[in-house]
């Protein structure tokens, strides 16, 4: 499968490909780019989903009223969420070394990548479940239903088309993101269009670079969109 693609690419970017870089090693930065965020995504999602439902039901008016969880939680998420990416990257840094035993490379971006996505992805699924009726949870209530039932077999069900559209928008940041984090030697096209296309100005690289990301976010989006319609 490997072989195919760059030999796909490598007949498709003939009329301009002018670079020292070899297709191979494209392909490897794109494989090092998809690792990062499938299981930054992962981590991120799973982190995001805890945080979000905590959120929705500890707050004044949800199903488990805590305020105390709710004033120091909330003020988490947004601290977290106001940090740029690139920033944050830098931030972590002993807690990457921690968990890694490195600062460099695709496993160690993958730290700081969760710890962007999550608090975002922890925020989208908040908008999305207190945008289901309330009504349901009167519903489900009067049925008897315990809090966890609550949650997962009415209101998750109910947004889930919200859901999946606001995780589309988070993984397309999230791609944005692994891009940015070549900057600081995490690997993937991000790196290589920065080592290569804008410090040694190597503009085959930026395009190749530009067009595989922007097709990449489209799949993802389209992918999304049609997702969020099947029911």
């Amino acid at each position: 499968m490997r072989d195919l693609i760059v030999q796909l690419l490598t007949s498709l970017t003939a009329p301009f490909w002018t670079s020292s870089v070899s297709m191979d090693q494209f392909v490897t930065a794109l494989q090092e780019t998809l690792n990062m965020v499938f299981f930054s995504m992962i981590f991120g999602t799973i982190w995001g989903f805890v945080q979000g439902i905590a959120l929705v039901a500890t707050r004044p008016d949800g199903i488990l009223p805590n305020k105390a969880i709710y004033t120091a939680l909330n003020p988490i998420v947004n601290a977290l969420r106001s940090l740029p990416f690139i920033i944050l990257m830098i931030a972590v840094y002993p807690l990457t070394k921690f968990i890694t035993g490195t600062t460099i490379g695709t496993w160690a971006a993958i730290v700081p990548l969760t710890i962007y996505v999550g608090p975002y992805i922890g925020r989208l699924v908040e908008s999305s479940l207190l945008e289901v009726n309330s009504g349901i949870v009167e519903s489900a209530q009067a049925m008897g239903a315990t809090p966890l039932q609550i949650v997962f077999k009415f209101v998750i069900p109910e947004a889930r088309s919200s859901l999946i559209l606001n995780l589309t928008t988070a993984l397309i940041s999230l791609i944005g993101a692994t891009a940015m984090a070549g900057a600081i030697g995490a690997g993937g096209i991000g790196d290589l269009a920065i080592s290569y296309g804008y410090q040694r100005f190597d503009d085959s690289v930026i395009y190749l670079t530009v067009i595989v990301l922007i097709i990449l976010v489209q799949i993802v989006q389209s992918l999304g969109e049609w997702l969020s319609r099947l029911r």
